[in-house]
């Protein structure tokens, strides 16, 4: 049994060096980048298939799902690795409910359509993120931030829409400002845009983008 074990091995290794010492193809490609192009890059394949995600099924994201998404968030890059940015991650219905209710109350046509749910594209879960304006490319490092953990997300199976319009109200409103308290960033952060995050509910076509606007500077 042995012997007949280390002989396939045996004969398994003898045909992956053949094939990694043979003369490279016609266009001088290595054994490495020939296996490359075989397989898929899931980096790429996971950039490319991501959508917005704006409808979303009521189940809530696991906490272990969403560690695993902030783990990635705080590891982007970040200027000086100052870390300029603080999250906060609301999954708690009653907050997510309650300024719903104060942003319904400031904005009544929005609870006429039947799938409204709450102001956050319905979804279970939701990352605030908050930037310090003491460092000048804090919003930077934000964005950087946010981009990990919306692509890791969507690596998972895990839907994300990045929002601004509930970020404004809940900075100006001054209805809002107990939830904006609740979220305890540190004295002189300001809160700059979140992202909802849930099991995606929809199938969203890509949105064309325009290459017009790359240029390369000779």
């Amino acid at each position: 049994m042995h012997s007949s074990f280390f002989k396939t091995l045996a004969i398994l290794c003898i045909g992956g060096l053949t094939a990694c010492t043979q003369p490279a193809q016609q266009d001088n490609k290595t054994c490495q980048e020939a296996v490359q192009e075989e397989q898929p890059n899931a980096v790429i394949e996971t950039i490319m298939s991501r959508r917005s995600i704006r409808k979303y099924k009521p189940e809530p994201v696991s906490r272990e799902t969403m560690e695993t998404i902030l783990e990635c968030g705080i590891n982007a890059p970040n200027g000086m690795n100052k870390q300029s940015w603080e999250i906060r991650v609301v999954d708690n219905p009653d907050f997510i409910n309650g300024i719903t209710e104060v942003y319904k109350k400031a904005n009544p046509k929005a609870a006429e359509d039947p799938s409204f749910k709450n102001m956050f594209r319905n979804a279970p879960t939701v990352v605030f993120i908050a930037h310090d304006p003491g460092y000048d490319c804090s919003q930077i490092d934000c964005g950087l931030l946010g981009e990990n953990m919306i692509l890791s997300a969507w690596s998972m199976g895990i839907g994300s829409c990045c929002l601004g319009g509930p970020v404004r109200f809940i900075n100006t409103n001054p209805d809002a400002a107990p939830y904006l308290q609740k979220l305890g960033f540190s004295e002189g952060y300001r809160l700059l845009y979140c992202i909802a995050f849930g099991h995606p509910d929809e199938t969203p076509a890509a949105k064309p983008r325009s290459k017009e606007k790359i240029k390369y500077v000779e």
